[in-house]
């Protein structure tokens, strides 16, 4: 049985996820379709290619990846299906899948050339869904598109770090739904350039010279619980995705608070790092 994810900004209120599973249904009655998210902040496409490149490899190979994030088509937003590590994503080329390409190249990519043969005005709906289809009945991407060789980058994907070695610009590109911010610093990239360095990082007035392996690891447990007052400790780690993440112990925005709202994070807020010479 085929399985069909979906990542949309579409929310839970409108009519949009509803009428693509219906669509799917229609032509494939015994389809699996699995929601990845329905929440990706609107047009936001570091976010939408954060959460697709922590999830779709929780599926089995062969699965299809429908996202649909800032997807209107236009002379500067194709729309391409990607063959990548057995998987097959379907998408607008603004960046969403440099993320994952960064990691891992590409088996094949295509240009989706359909669009003469189908009127639209919701591409995710009429597009996205027929390729999708074609894929998941065993056709191939040939069919649908023609064979291309490079995809639109994600500007700022990859951390600055300058000339000396001792110092990484960063920046947020995510904010979960704890309130805990993660950059775009993973951790083979941070090791490689800290060499065992003593650092500090640095996210607008606040400070951290230490990176926890998780997030109960900042907790002094040789302290009663009753005089710790951990409750929205301010930590870093690097997260179950291995990118630098900086968190607020047992956040809750309604009471303690989150890293977002307590230090003032936003996304694409600059997070510096800076190295003590060797």
């Amino acid at each position: 049985m085929a399985i069909i994810t979906l990542t949309t900004d579409f929310g839970e209120k409108d009519h949009f996820a509803g009428s693509i599973k219906g669509a799917i249904y229609s032509e494939l009655p015994n389809v699996k379709i699995v929601d990845i998210s329905h929440s990706v902040s609107p047009f936001n496409v570091p976010e939408a290619a954060y959460i697709i490149q922590n999830a779709y490899s929780s599926f089995p190979k062969g699965t299809i990846h429908v996202i649909g994030i800032d997807s209107e088509l236009n002379p500067e937003n194709k729309h391409i299906a990607v063959q990548l590590d057995d998987h097959y994503f379907i998408c607008a080329n603004n960046g969403i899948m440099s993320m994952i390409c960064s990691d891992i190249a590409p088996q094949k990519i295509v240009e989706i050339n359909i669009h003469d043969k189908i009127e639209t005005s919701f591409p995710v709906l009429d597009v996205f869904v027929k390729v999708a289809c074609h894929i998941a009945r065993g056709g191939t991407l040939e069919v649908i598109g023609k064979v291309i060789n490079t995809i639109k980058p994600i500007k700022n994907l990859i951390p600055f770090v300058n000339d000396e070695k001792n110092q990484i610009i960063g920046s947020i590109i995510y904010i979960d739904n704890y309130g805990n911010v993660i950059t775009n610093i993973k951790r083979k990239f941070f090791e490689s350039i800290q060499r065992t360095r003593a650092f500090e990082i640095s996210a607008r007035n606040y400070k951290f010279k230490t990176i926890y392996n998780k997030y109960s690891d900042a907790i002094n447990y040789e302290i009663p619980e009753e005089k710790r007052y951990d409750a929205g400790k301010g930590l870093v780690v690097f997260n179950s995705s291995d990118y630098l993440e900086i968190a607020v112990y047992k956040s809750d925005s309604a009471t303690v608070g989150s890293a977002s709202t307590l230090m003032g994070l936003n996304m694409r807020d600059t997070v510096t790092i800076n190295f003590s010479k060797i």
